[in-house]
């Protein structure tokens, strides 16, 4: 499992201010994650931005889940 982060994700702190980014793209793990939650399908990007493959996608969505898995999120009523 990691290995597909690894060989997918890379963070540069010259690209795009260090954000996670598609490795060889400028194409960030946010970005991926905002085009989904805005009910955009995986065919949809790959359509868009036809240089990712699925992997791509699949890698930015396991990086987002870990991050998220490592903070502490607190709603407010």
């Amino acid at each position: 499992m990691k290995d597909k982060i690894t060989g997918r994700i890379t963070v540069n702190p010259e690209i795009l201010a260090g954000k996670p980014i598609i490795r060889g793209t400028r194409i960030s793990v946010e970005l991926i994650v905002r085009l989904l939650s805005s009910n955009m399908s995986i065919e949809e990007i790959l359509k868009e931005y036809p240089h990712l493959k699925r992997e791509d996608i699949l890698a930015a969505l396991e990086y987002a889940a870990k991050r998220l898995n490592r903070e502490e999120i607190y709603l407010t009523a």
